[in-house]
């Protein structure tokens, strides 16, 4: 069982790791994600006088999730980590344009349309695999997805402190927060602050290919940490197509019933999001295979010059 950490008692209120506490009232653990961040922040920190070894366990500490199996069952399994690597932002091609705004679409879990996670502790997380308080953890096959974010109008400089919120819909095509059967769940939505090369990772699984769309990834980004709560405070959002091999590969699998049916059914060009250019500045590049997971990444420039004209609206999927 995971310990509740105890508040420190200050002369001016219950503290945790230096900070006083936003609801001084409730736990440590249900602060609400602007003090999940600054910890996470501080913790990053540590990283650079405690060095990689013993600073990544604190890191690891306040990023990642647990909870029960539940869902599909079959040869993919939830529990296992990708051993692909994941490819390097650093390394990753420029893009030649800004990533397209897109549609949050009817699933977003931000408060722009009905749930808003964004309010709930312990969102600040790489491993989005599992529902938040111990809920219940998606089956698929592991994949690691690593956006780079860059800073298109200050010369596509690594946009670090940016913050990335990321979800997509599960093995059977739901997502958490609103399909029948997991309204109660909150797994495969995950927030990350990112590094100084301006890039989130997230541990998660591969999504299904639901009826009337190609398989994608939804993410929005924020200005900051600080904004995260805020769904109409986004300087980007957009989605990422998964490339057409990994995905037959994988919807050949049990877990993943219908999911080659529908792939069938559409196409990069055909598809209302991404088809009209094929989904050129969002498809993702993938490493590795279905048994030992996917590696999948993007490189997306974001130019805050702008004034983003996708997000909020529920229309789209």
């Amino acid at each position: 069982m995971t310990r509740i950490p105890e508040p420190d008692e200050t002369p001016d209120g219950p503290a945790w790791e230096g900070r006083l506490l936003d609801r001084p009232d409730e736990e440590v653990v249900d602060q609400g994600v602007a003090f999940d961040v600054r910890t996470l922040m501080s913790r990053r920190g540590l990283l650079a006088v405690l060095g990689a070894g013993a600073g990544s366990l604190v890191l690891a500490a306040c990023t990642t999730g647990g909870g029960s199996t539940s869902g599909a069952t079959g040869s993919a399994t939830a529990s296992a980590t990708p051993s692909a690597e994941p490819t390097s932002g650093s390394t990753a091609a420029v893009p030649a344009a800004e990533i397209p705004d897109e549609t949050a679409g009817p699933y977003p879990g931000d408060g722009s349309n009905g749930p808003d996670v964004l309010a709930r502790s312990g969102i600040v997380r790489s491993d989005i695999r599992s529902s938040l308080d111990g809920g219940a953890t998606a089956a698929g096959v592991p994949m690691t997805l690593t956006l780079t974010i860059l800073d298109q109008a200050a010369g596509d400089a690594p946009f670090a402190g940016v913050a990335v919120y990321v979800w997509h819909c599960d093995a059977s095509g739901g997502y958490s927060m609103y399909s029948d059967g997991i309204t109660d769940e909150t797994y495969l939505r995950g927030v990350q602050v990112a590094d100084a090369d301006g890039a989130v990772t997230f541990t998660s699984i591969f999504p299904a290919c639901y009826s009337g769309r190609w398989p994608h990834i939804h993410f929005e980004v924020y200005p900051d940490a600080a904004s995260v709560t805020d769904s109409s405070s986004t300087i980007a959002t957009s989605q990422v197509a998964m490339p057409q091999a990994a995905c037959e590969t994988v919807y050949a699998l049990a877990d993943y019933d219908g999911s080659s049916r529908n792939l069938g059914q559409v196409s990069l060009t055909s598809d209302g999001v991404f088809g009209d250019d094929g989904g050129a500045l969002q498809l993702g590049t993938t490493t590795g295979d279905a048994t030992r997971g996917y590696a999948v990444a993007l490189t997306a420039r974001v130019d805050t010059a702008t004034t983003p004209t996708a997000g909020s609206a529920p229309g789209g999927r």
